[in-house]
């Protein structure tokens, strides 16, 4: 699935001996014979970019700053911030290194390949490079999978498990040696080869244009199974489990009237205020209002962490669905191979690359707007950066020191402790 980002598509797909007629027509008119007028042509035509691919360009600039800048300062935020280091924010933290993986690794190259069409980089990096991206996929898959099992279990299930950051950390790991052993195939069946005696027998060993880094399975059985179960294994089958857990936590979080929930909780207020006006004030009716009141902002720190949750889940469903149809058509069903308006599979393919770094640039995004703790920390990283003023620095400090004890993820899973305490008190 990502593992095609940094591989050759589109427009030279057309290297079937019986269309070598067709692509070198387009690609070297009869009167260029000279070896040196060609390769001029080859560079007007076809290596320098086009107008659309300046824009193309840009798109892949602003995304590779903004992934590696957004998900540094998440790491930061969370290892600068010992109230941060929850289970969620450790499984968010490795979300955001693999998206810095395959951000440093494989961005440059997928928009090179996608520019030129040519893959510069030899054989050993193009084995390796569509390893590390398919890594990246899996890590971010799982680890989607282990934050939505988490808030499942705390939420709708608090006493069957019990997550704690040692378990994170363990889960981690694992999610690291499982990605890199189930996806050992793509680099074994990762080859360069060149179009060339095809395409442009008269340039062949002269150049290293119209080389590509491609899939060599020897029998076409083996990448329709591969690519099927690659689609099932990270993307099919954790988004529909991922679905239906953020399904049951919206149904226990908004609808189911529990204790717990904002129905229950206005009538256990609403009592107390009765019995503190009854009886007067007491030290009993402090210590229930204190327990509802804990209890009504755990249920508002659960929604929000939900409700970010969610979104990450959703921008991730939406930015891989393309790549993986795409990937499902081609490797399995071999589309694309005899289309005549071989621009827009081009063109697809290449939007379709661009989401999956996208993808990476916008969960610290996510963060941001949908999680106060963490837009506080970004705003105390950049002014601790900016600033030069030792009061502002001192400032900064002391304002991330306060909203530490206001952490999202702190809050969570502090309440769930208090939450069964105030039940019995109450």
């Amino acid at each position: 699935m990502a593992g095609i980002a940094v591989v050759h598509h589109g427009r030279n797909d057309c290297s079937p001996a019986d269309q070598r007629s067709n692509c070198t027509d387009r690609y070297a008119p009869a009167q260029l014979d000279d070896d040196e007028e060609l390769l001029k042509y080859i560079w007007r035509e076809y290596l320098h970019p086009k107008q659309y691919e300046w824009v193309l360009i840009a798109g892949y600039i602003a995304v590779f700053l903004l992934s590696l800048i957004g998900n540094a300062l998440v790491c930061f935020a969370v290892w600068k911030n010992h109230h941060m280091r929850t289970v969620t924010n450790y499984f968010i933290v490795n979300l955001s290194f693999a998206d810095i993986l395959v951000t440093i690794t494989c961005l440059p190259a997928s928009l090179v390949v996608d520019i030129t069409e040519t893959w510069f980089l030899g054989d050993m990096l193009c084995r390796i490079l569509p390893y590390f991206q398919t890594i990246s996929v899996s890590v971010s898959v799982l680890t989607l999978s282990c934050i939505a099992q988490d808030r499942w279990y705390a939420i709708c299930h608090p006493l069957k498990f019990k997550s704690t950051a040692k378990r994170a950390r363990k889960s981690i790991i694992l999610i690291w040696l499982v990605s890199c052993v189930i996806m050992i195939p793509q680099a074994v069946v990762m080859e360069c080869s060149s179009l060339l005696p095809e395409l442009l027998p008269e340039l062949t060993n002269k150049t290293i244009l119209f080389t590509v880094c491609d899939e060599h399975w020897g029998d076409e059985i083996y990448p329709k199974i591969y690519h099927t179960c690659f689609f099932i294994v990270t993307y099919f089958a954790p988004l529909c489990l991922m679905v239906l857990a953020y399904i049951q936590i919206c149904h226990k979080l908004w609808c189911q009237q529990i204790p717990g929930t904002s129905s229950a909780l206005q009538r256990k207020w609403k009592s107390l205020q009765c019995s503190a006006h009854s009886a007067g004030p007491g030290e009993s009716v402090k210590v229930r209002t204190s327990a509802v009141s804990a209890e009504i902002k755990q249920v508002k720190a659960r929604r929000k962490t939900a409700r970010m949750l969610m979104v990450v889940l959703f921008v991730f469903a939406l930015c891989y669905l393309p790549i993986s149809v795409l990937n499902i058509m081609k490797r399995v069903f071999g589309a694309f191979k005899n289309t005549n308006n071989r621009e827009t599979v081009y063109a697809w393919f290449t939007f379709s690359h661009w989401l999956i770094y996208a993808n990476s640039a916008a969960n610290p995004i996510i963060y941001n707007f949908l999680s106060g703790k963490f837009r506080e920390e970004f705003k105390a990283a950049f002014s601790c950066r900016c600033s030069g003023g030792g009061g502002t620095k001192e400032r900064a400090r002391t304002k991330m020191s306060t909203d530490s004890h206001k952490s999202l993820s702190t809050q969570v899973s502090h309440f769930d402790n208090v939450s069964r305490i105030s039940d019995q008190v109450v």
